[in-house]
């Protein structure tokens, strides 16, 4: 008997070996392309939108501005890979790459929801409900509250920093002035800014943080914006600057006292918790390791400064020394500046100390008055001279700002830092 050799067996077998190899790795490609399409760019959008370890550092702006307008259509391709996964391959599947695919995608699903939903900013720090205001009779907030306070065509008012830290921004009027009053916790950064360019009010909204700075967006433009200089960063506006309008940082009794007839942001009921997370966010200073420091010239990162900018050059002031002498007169790019702070410690004021061509000198008396060693005359906290020789005259305001230290430094980079010697 002969027994005949099929020769072609083997090859048959190689061809169905590699077909079938050739069709796993297709489904392979086909799921986990679908999922990276669905999740990497998210996550990776998100990682550099929030204040993860090291994210804040990089300068990746224009990245993540345009990685937010391909995010979507990169999630619906990816979705499709992995719909198609599911109808033509999925039940052709092993039983434990199912298990292994179906995790896997469980997983994306819940980072999904913490990337778009749970942390994303303008969830995280919605916009108030109901926008109301009081007069200080009706009034429900702490006189001890820190504020923003700002006066327009005669109207005066005060919106607490705890109400704005948690919102990050209060779209609003003032005498008929709109209004754009922001704070950043992460800069101890309070900004108010004019929300009308190129003649058309601008609506915002909170984008997410670069550099430790709230990023928002004009509705119009989609153009991102940085908090802490009111600079255009990338989009359609970059370069341009949204115009700001003077403000005054102070506590609601001192503010009060100069602005009787003030109105004054009451909380809004639905965020009551997010108010009283930052209850005590104006009083958390950064002294506590000060002691420990072997340069005394040396700030942390968190250290408090006040910071100025005439005619381009900024300059900034220790807050520890400031809050020791209480009154700082300085010279700083050919104006003549005073800084000083008022009984409460958290109160502070920057004048131009110049008054009729003359240059003056500050003092507090014993009882904490302001006066001049010129002609000891009497100045309130608002600049006006109240009794001497130079009664019903005023000093011109400096626009200052208080600010973490690093911050400060990171958008003016070449700015002067003042020390007591």
């Amino acid at each position: 008997m002969i027994t005949m050799h099929n020769e072609s067996a083997p090859v048959v077998k190689d061809l169905y070996v590699k077909n079938t190899v050739s069709k796993s790795l297709t489904v392979s490609y086909l799921f986990w392309g679908g999922i990276i399409l669905l999740l990497l760019p998210g996550l990776v959008h998100a990682y550099l939108l929030m204040p993860f370890p090291g994210s804040q550092n990089l300068n990746a702006i224009t990245v993540s501005y345009y990685l937010e307008k391909i995010v979507t259509p990169l999630r619906i391709l990816g979705g499709l890979l992995i719909v198609c996964y599911v109808i033509f391959y999925f039940s052709r599947d092993s039983r434990r790459r199912k298990i292994v695919k179906a995790s896997v995608l469980g997983l994306g699903l819940i980072s999904f929801y913490f990337t778009d939903f749970k942390f994303q900013a303008e969830r995280m720090f919605e916009e108030p409900q109901t926008i109301k205001f009081a007069n200080f009779i009706n009034n429900s907030v702490p006189e001890s509250t820190v504020i923003i306070g700002v006066v327009s065509n005669g109207v005066a008012k005060a919106y607490p920093l705890n109400y704005l830290g948690y919102h990050h921004k209060i779209q609003d009027n003032v005498g008929n002035q709109p209004v754009l009053v922001t704070y950043c916790t992460m800069c101890r950064s309070g900004r108010v800014y004019n929300p009308v360019f190129n003649g058309v009010r601008q609506n915002f909204r909170l984008v997410g943080a670069r550099h430790y700075n709230a990023v928002i967006e004009d509705e119009t433009t989609k153009t991102w914006w940085y908090q802490a200089d009111g600079k255009a960063a990338v989009g359609q506006l970059k370069g341009s600057q949204l115009q700001e309008i003077p403000y005054e940082q102070s506590t609601l009794a001192a503010w009060i006292s100069k602005h009787p007839g003030s109105l004054i942001l009451q909380p809004d009921h639905h965020y009551l918790n997010n108010y009283n997370e930052l209850k005590n966010y104006d009083r958390q200073q950064a002294v506590d390791k000060d002691s420990t420091l072997k340069n005394k010239d040396s700030l942390m990162r968190k250290s408090w400064v006040v910071g100025l900018v005439i005619n381009g050059q900024a300059k900034a002031y220790d807050w520890r020394r400031l809050f020791k002498k209480r009154f700082v007169n300085d010279n700083f790019n050919q104006t003549n500046l005073l800084l000083t702070l008022e009984k409460d410690s958290l109160t502070y004021h920057s004048f131009d100390r110049s008054v009729n061509g003359k240059v003056l000198h500050f003092n507090l008396d014993k009882s904490g008055q302001l006066t001049d060693l010129e002609t000891a005359s009497l100045w309130d906290w608002d600049g006006l001279s109240t009794s001497g020789a130079l009664k019903g005259n005023r000093l011109n305001k400096v626009q200052s700002y208080q600010e973490y230290w690093h911050s400060w430094k990171y958008f003016h980079p070449n700015t002067l830092f003042w020390k007591d010697l």
